[in-house]
């Protein structure tokens, strides 16, 4: 994975004059810190399950990232996310460097009790590499709020302060920022919505969606309230369609069930099998669910005429040049779902200001942000002839080089100050 995602910043040095020292740099972690996390079960077993914390770069900030809690995460995933972190906070223009963070399990199979005890775990293995002007967390795949709100206490036990820039994602009670549920959602939607006349993309229009987690659920919510029509959803469970358009409603109440599955056999809906999404009739498909989701198998059968990255890494890049050959517009992950780590941002800002900010301003902030680093990359890609990718990683990588520079001019100064 790793490997893939630094050879989309290779491609994109070819369009900057980028010095080996930057490539020195990225091309691999500043440090990865692996841990065996022991827990006391309920039944009173003893249970250990394998842990990371990558920080990836720090160049433009501390480090900022997620934690997941899925029974394939692995050191590779961990580092490459971390990477495309980085590449998200220069792109987005955040004074932070990328992380990641994983614990290799199944939270179906723990009670809330036991839970809680990996997550206050995970922080008491990790307190020397986290802080909040070091490495900052926040929640991803099956971590939310609540684990959050344990991790922080956990800090603050362990530093013998109330520390709540050290995590976001945390609950509003407990110094979370408003509109931070949805952020990555609804940055996405601002995105998609702001470039939707250069796009060709009407009101109206069909859409897929692959995963039904928090970004998959908010942005149907969002989509659905605008006009547009979502005919086909997969969650873990399996995939429904139905070609009249679902009630967004019903979807959420049926994922909260279990799964979007039991709609299937009424008003219309039938079953859809996960893996055939990718290739429904639709104007618009949204990549919400894992990695890799998109490769050389499956991407010709892409009928949508726009993607949407949700998720991180949805696509790999052989399945890019396919689609790129089909003439599909790309609104990549490290731009597209940005706005969970900029909304991110903004509840950090507030924790260290000790501040509340009202939801307008926070929608309005990230609605800024969005469209300003949207444009921003739209015009690169039409000047240099490249795609969206290419151009939001060159655009990261002029930053990242901007201030890998810099630094390195600094140093020689001051080796090269005279002594007195």
């Amino acid at each position: 994975m790793l490997h893939q995602a630094l050879s989309r910043l290779y491609e994109a040095a070819g369009h900057l004059d980028i010095t080996a020292d930057v490539f020195e740099k990225l091309k691999s972690p500043r440090e990865t810190t692996q841990a065996r996390l022991v827990i006391r079960m309920d039944d009173g077993a003893s249970k250990s399950y394998p842990a990371w914390r990558c920080r990836y770069d720090d160049t433009l900030g501390p480090t900022k990232g997620g934690i997941r809690f899925h029974p394939d995460v692995s050191i590779d995933e961990v580092e490459t996310l971390a990477f495309l972190m980085t590449m998200k906070c220069a792109l987005i223009n955040l004074p932070f460097g990328g992380a990641k963070g994983g614990v290799q399990m199944d939270i179906h199979n723990l009670s809330a009790t036991e839970q809680e005890r990996l997550a206050r775990r995970y922080v008491q293995c990790f307190a020397k590499v986290i802080g909040p002007n070091r490495d900052i967390p926040a929640p991803d795949l099956y971590t939310n709020s609540t684990i959050m709100a344990w991790m922080a206490d956990e800090y603050a036990a362990i530093v013998g302060e109330v520390t709540p820039a050290v995590i976001t994602g945390k609950p509003i009670s407990l110094g979370g920022s408003l509109g931070r549920e949805d952020a990555t959602a609804r940055g996405g939607y601002y995105l998609l919505l702001h470039q939707a006349q250069k796009l060709g993309l009407r009101s109206g229009a069909r859409v897929a969606i692959q995963g039904f987690g928090n970004a998959g659920k908010h942005i149907a919510q969002l989509l659905g309230a605008a006009g547009f029509k979502i005919v086909a959803v997969t969650d873990s469970k399996g995939g429904i369609h139905c070609s009249s358009g679902f009630d967004v409603d019903k979807l959420i109440a049926a994922k909260r069930q279990g799964s979007v599955t039991s709609l299937a056999g009424s008003d219309g809906v039938c079953t859809l099998p996960a893996d055939e999404l990718v290739s429904v009739n639709c104007e618009l498909l949204v990549l919400a669910a894992l990695e890799d989701m998109v490769h050389a198998g499956n991407a010709a059968r892409v009928k949508a005429h726009i993607i949407l990255e949700l998720a991180n890494a949805p696509i790999t890049p052989e399945a890019d040049k396919i689609l790129n050959a089909k003439n599909i517009v790309v609104l990549p992950d490290i731009l597209a779902n940005a706005g969970g780590v900029t909304v991110s941002y903004f509840e950090w800002v507030q924790n260290r200001q000790g501040d509340s900010w009202p939801i307008e301003q926070v929608h309005a902030r990230l609605k800024t942000r969005m469209e300003q680093e949207g444009d921003a990359v739209w015009t690169l890609a039409q000047e240099k002839g490249i795609t969206l990718r290419g151009a939001a990683y060159v655009h990261a990588l002029s930053r990242l080089a901007g201030a890998i520079g810099a630094q390195d001019m600094q140093h020689f100064l001051i080796a090269e100050a005279p002594k007195r």
